[in-house]
């Protein structure tokens, strides 16, 4: 459809715009058209073109368009508008919604919105409740809408769409309690007019439970009003339809929300309190008629009910509004056999277990206890499978993350029970009873007999149990290696349980992560089993695990391995990163044409968790035992980045595999530093891979202070300095390498922190290169004052203090002793700017010297 306003009235090109962009089937038309409306929309033609539209009133969807872009408008572009034409639009608003209040819902709803919205903004409307009642409240056809406006206005009141100020705000919410009570009387009116209208009805409680949202009601008014005793009619009467009664629960759950300070406004709290505690009988009859939305509405109320009163059923339990049967509630719903019905108490009992575990009170905890160990039963019997169910349950669907949220919770209240009295109450009911004590190791009591008995019985389980169970039992015995640490007896069965689970495909990952969490923390026991642990990484590719699994269990294996003997470390090293060195010398080997993956991120990955990872203590004077692995590996690492020198993400896999390498070795890596910055710089002249500029930071950060190797890093650094300038010099430039500039910069940072020549060359009294030095310095430290209102200032301000705490100290002294014995009189101002710029950043710094 072709749209020109030459050949049409403005609003009939807006009509029929609307027309096709509802009717014409063409999806690229559609969207030519969306796009159009969208501009017309923001234009200030729109005011007009809407209210004609809305004078027409041709059809729902032209009618829908013109109430929307009314409210869009006066929410976003209400300064378009002369003050004088406020009351004008106005009153057009208040006669469109009267003659549109048949035509939709949902065009009433917009100009609700839009007539809310405006007497927000509009200052001069003064008691706009009063008058929107005055106007309609006698006529029973205007109430629906009338009621409409009157729950939205609460609503918009904190509306991030309107562009309202803070006193504007609290000017309206004034005005707004001020006529509360006439809104509450006229709910009042209005239920008495339409008797058992249900639509009427649930738009009576849906205005009700917004002005309570709002929090301007009347705590005495309300307590006494019809509409407390109505809402809990309903809730009571089983034949209450489905919408009538989520609108009455709703509203209940604002009025307990708004009564947070109980003791403000106990006349509504006890008559809230004593409703709620009428509803026990209809929530048993919802569970019979199996009316599961009823079950939720009523478990909401319960929970809402519970968190209002939390404080003093803390600290008066079993007394006045510490009532227990608050709780009782809630563990009634625990009951129920659907979890989402218990799920919704989850926050009351987080925040129960953190108020108790503030209460150091013995009593009050034991009163509490038994009602702690009656939801952890019930938590237990909703983590079960079914019988019937086949494999692993998935951790991302609904089941699944329930349970996690199940397993938080636990560790969350496990405190008030006891874990001891937790396993002696559940490790015989398996399928739930796995699970839930994997999530109650959160909280144990070491060195407890009851712990080895429970880690006694899981490795003994027979290899028939349901998967599930041998599934979390792994997870279990996983998270209790601090037990077998303590009980070294149990590492053989330990290891014989994990063995077999790491050679069945569904159970292979869970045992090597168990693995890799044994050798974390057993490390001195596991070394015994070291030859054990390198059989299972020669041949880690024959079990079926995850990436994450073989480099975990390769990380525990590094771990393990580092405890070994010096002597031993070397060659134990070589044989653990034997078949990952093999694997990328075949990978090199291949032609590039014979359709085989020719990748080698994977053996890449490994290596780099083996050399993170194995970190002997090494004795000043002694060789590192890694240094020689290292060295023979060097050639194979150079070559695969060489052959993939394009391939930025194998680039900087090899990147990462050569930092972690340095780092295991540290000083002792000297004889790789030349050949390697040498390939770093042939290399980044091609292909500016960002990750050389962090490599080189990491060769900065080791040899940095090292006075043979200064010259040849700051060679590396011109050289890398050279390409990186000239690709972020680029239109854009900056904005499309941030990683290229984050990693220069720490690049940068590096070498002041670690090679400070500009402090030693502050001594130079040769007129021109004193001058460069000092400027130097000076706009260092003044990228750390200068607030530019440039995103990245308060990056620059920490980056800068840093520095300053780290060599600000060195810097000042050499300044103040280079101008007392070193220069000429004609360089004193250049070093007076970088000691006033210090000063700026660290007035402290400067003030001790």
């Amino acid at each position: 459809m072709s749209i020109t306003c030459e050949t049409l009235k403005p609003f009939r090109v807006v009509y029929q715009a609307v027309q096709a962009l509802y009717h014409v089937p063409d999806p690229s038309g559609k969207e030519r058209t969306s796009l159009w409306l969208g501009e017309l929309q923001r234009s200030v033609h729109a005011w007009e073109i809407s209210d004609q539209l809305l004078q027409i009133r041709q059809d729902v969807e032209s009618c829908y368009f013109a109430a929307q872009t009314m409210k869009m408008k006066i929410q976003t572009s209400f300064y378009e508008l002369p003050t004088d034409s406020h009351v004008s639009l106005r009153d057009s608003l208040l006669s469109h919604i009267q003659n549109l209040k048949d035509m939709s819902h949902v065009i009433v709803t917009q100009l609700a919105l839009a007539i809310a919205d405006l007497a927000l903004q509009m200052a001069s409307w003064k008691g706009c409740v009063h008058t929107l009642v005055e106007k309609y409240n006698n006529d029973v056809t205007s109430l629906p809408f009338l009621l409409e406006i009157l729950t939205v206005l609460p609503e918009e009141v904190h509306s991030r769409s309107l562009r309202i100020g803070a006193n504007r705000r609290t000017e309206i919410i004034e005005d707004l309690a001020f006529y509360s009570s006439t809104v509450v009387s006229l709910l009042v009116t209005c239920v008495e007019k339409v008797g058992n209208d249900e639509k009427m009805l649930i738009k009576i409680f849906r205005c009700l439970g917004s002005w309570f949202n709002l929090g301007v009601l009347d705590s005495t008014f309300m307590a006494n009003s019809k509409l407390l005793s109505l809402l809990f009619e309903v809730l009571q009467q089983d034949k209450t339809s489905s919408n009538l009664h989520e609108a009455a629960s709703d509203c209940v759950c604002s009025a307990l929300y708004a009564i947070e300070n109980v003791e403000t406004n106990l006349p509504l709290a006890l008559q809230l309190f004593q409703g709620v505690l009428t509803l026990e009988t209809a929530y048993h009859m919802a569970v019979a008629r199996e009316d599961l939305d009823k079950v939720l509405n009523y478990c909401r109320i319960f929970t809402e009910l519970c968190e209002t009163f939390l404080d003093k059923i803390v600290c008066t339990p079993g007394q006045g509004l510490g009532d227990l049967r608050t709780i009782e509630l809630l563990l009634i719903c625990a009951g129920h056999p659907q979890y989402e019905v218990v799920e919704i108490s989850f926050n009351f009992w987080y925040r129960l277990g953190e108020h108790l575990y503030k209460t150091e009170d013995a009593i009050i905890h034991s009163i509490f206890k038994a009602y702690i160990q009656r939801l952890l039963h019930a938590l237990a019997r909703h983590c079960q499978l079914d019988p019937d169910h086949e494999g692993i349950p998935e951790e991302t669907d609904d089941f699944g993350e329930f349970r996690m949220r199940v397993s938080d919770l636990v560790k969350d209240l496990i405190f008030l029970v006891g874990s001891v009295e937790c396993f002696a109450q559940v490790r015989v009911k398996r399928k739930a009873a796995a699970f839930v004590l994997k999530a109650r190791m959160g909280k144990l009591e070491e060195n407890n007999p009851t712990l080895v008995e429970v880690l006694d019985g899981v490795v003994r389980l027979p290899e028939s149990v349901h998967v599930a169970v041998r599934y979390t039992s792994i997870e279990l015995v996983g998270e209790m290696s601090e037990v077998v640490d303590r009980n070294p007896q149990f590492l053989d069965p330990v290891l014989g349980y994990l063995m077999k689970g790491l050679c069945e495909k569904t159970l292979a990952s869970v045992s090597a992560k168990a693995i890799h969490n044994i050798c974390s923390v057993c490390r001195d026991h596991m070394a015994q089993h070291f030859n054990g642990l390198l059989e299972i990484a020669r041949s880690l590719d024959s079990f079926m695990l995850s990436p994450d699994a073989a480099v975990g269990l390769l990380k525990g294996t590094a771990l393990v391995l580092a405890r070994l003997p010096l002597e031993k470390i070397s060659p134990c090293l070589g044989e653990l990163c034997a078949v990952q060195v093999m694997a990328l010398k075949k990978l090199l080997s291949q032609e590039p044409s014979n359709g085989l993956s020719s990748d080698p991120t994977v053996p890449l990955d490994r290596l780099a968790v083996i050399f993170r990872h194995t970190n002997p203590i090494v004795e000043n004077g002694q060789t590192h035992p890694c240094q020689k692995v290292i060295q023979e590996i060097w050639p194979v690492l150079s070559e695969t980045l060489n052959k993939h020198r394009a391939d930025n993400r194998i680039v900087e896999r090899c990147c990462r595999c050569l930092r972690f390498a340095v780092r295991c070795v540290g000083k002792g890596s000297a004889a790789l530093l030349q050949p390697l910055v040498t390939q770093m710089v042939s290399v980044y002249q091609e292909h500016q891979h960002s990750c050389f500029l962090y490599l080189g930071s990491i060769l900065v950060d080791e040899y940095g202070m090292e006075e043979g190797c200064r010259q040849g890093l700051l060679d590396m650094l011109q050289a890398l300095c050279v390409p990186t300038f000239r690709l972020i010099e680029q239109p854009n430039g900056l904005q499309n390498h941030p990683d290229t500039v984050d990693d220069l910069f720490r690049l940068a940072t590096r070498f002041i922190q670690r090679s400070p020549w500009a402090i030693a060359a502050t001594t130079l009294d040769h007129r021109d290169a004193n001058c460069s030095v000092m400027k130097f310095l000076r706009d260092l430290v003044h990228t750390g004052v200068a607030n530019d209102h440039e995103e990245d200032f308060e990056a620059r301000k920490e980056l800068i203090g840093q520095v300053m705490t780290q060599l600000g100290q060195q810097l000042v002294s050499q300044l103040l002793h280079t101008s007392c014995f070193c220069l000429p009189p004609y360089t004193l101002p250049d070093v007076a700017e970088v000691l006033w710029e210090i000063m700026q950043v660290d007035r402290p710094v400067s003030g001790r010297h």
